[in-house]
């Protein structure tokens, strides 16, 4: 309301002071008249400005609230004429957009296997560990920030950096290596106790289980090299047969003891142990990609497209879809 009346009022005001000129002709008083009266026209007429178009004044006020004064009192028609025009057209503009401007809209569906996890990119992040040029403590950085990913893509890189010329890297490389090491040798060291106080069987075959979990892992993450993955293999697959011993049906003992064979080089007993887990109803998804490995390392390739082919359009696993598509195409 206020900013209506002052518009009216600065509309009046030029009125007068125009009307004034004209009457009077060019007297000085005349003159003295119509500027005072245009003055406060134009002054009226900022004022409004600054109540009607508060978005477009917030940032800054009074510099807006100058610019409009000066249009208006120094171009005395057209300026004043101008900003009112201008005014009623924002105004307007923003009075019949401002329902449809906004728009509240709904998430988009996510899907889990297009999220970025923690954003790392194993190939980025090893060429700028290995590129010499980066300087040392962004690599630094880079490096600790491995910590927080999975072994199984943290440490390849990590051993890749044990030859590295920076001697800080090199350390720091090494002791996150070792001190995933430790942390897995602890967990198995833990659970031979928890093995050897077991007096039911269900304890038992869960101690074995965990065991041989622990081992697969020391496997999969790549911790184990050498001898000493050979070594985790086969004890491994032995906690593996001593909980199939007490639990037979388990499905998903026989996929890891299949798991085991197949790092010991036994493709056989690891076709056997995969085709075992699938019959004892470990569903098909998990075990037929296994399955499909061991065939490419006979070079049966049709045993790979055959094996991969119910797996084609199985929206599970992504990275298995598109393998399975590249078979079904190839």
């Amino acid at each position: 309301m206020s900013a209506l009346i002052s518009g009216l009022s600065a509309l009046l005001c030029e009125g007068v002071a125009l009307a004034t000129l004209a009457d009077a002709g060019s007297s000085g008083a005349a003159l003295a008249r119509f500027m005072l009266a245009h003055a406060a026209a134009s002054a009226l007429l900022a004022w409004t400005g600054l109540k009607v178009m508060p978005k477009l004044t917030a940032d800054a006020p009074r510099a807006s609230a100058v610019l409009m004064f000066a249009l208006a009192a120094f171009v005395p028609v057209l300026g004043f004429a101008g900003i009112a025009t201008g005014l009623w057209l924002g105004r307007y503009r923003y009075a019949g957009s401002g329902a449809d401007g906004l728009r509240t809209l709904a998430l988009p569906a996510l899907d889990p296997h297009q999220r970025s996890g923690d954003g790392f990119h194993q190939a980025g992040v090893s060429g700028f560990l290995r590129n010499p040029r980066v300087p040392a403590p962004q690599r630094l950085k880079a490096l600790v920030a491995l910590q927080h990913v999975p072994g199984r893509i943290a440490s390849p890189l990590l051993r890749t950096l044990l030859g590295d010329d920076s001697e800080d890297l090199r350390l720091l490389a090494y002791g996150m290596l070792e001190r995933k090491e430790k942390t897995l040798n602890a967990a198995i060291h833990a659970e031979h106790q928890r093995l050897a106080a077991a007096r039911t069987p269900t304890a038992q075959t869960l101690a074995h289980t965990r065991l041989a979990g622990l081992y697969w892992e020391l496997i999969y993450q790549g911790l184990a090299q050498g001898d000493l993955r050979q070594h985790a293999a086969e004890a491994g697959l032995r906690h593996v047969r001593e909980a199939l011993t007490l639990h037979p049906a388990a499905a998903g003992l026989r996929l890891r003891s299949g798991q085991f064979l197949s790092t010991l080089g036994d493709t056989a007993g690891a076709q056997t142990a995969f085709e075992a887990a699938l019959a004892a109803g470990m569903p098909s998804h998990r075990v037929l990609p296994l399955l499909a490995e061991l065939a490419f390392q006979r070079r049966d390739f049709a045993a790979v497209r055959t094996l991969l082919a119910p797996l084609a359009s199985w929206h599970g696993m992504t990275r298995v879809e598109k393998v399975a598509d590249f078979w079904r195409r190839a």
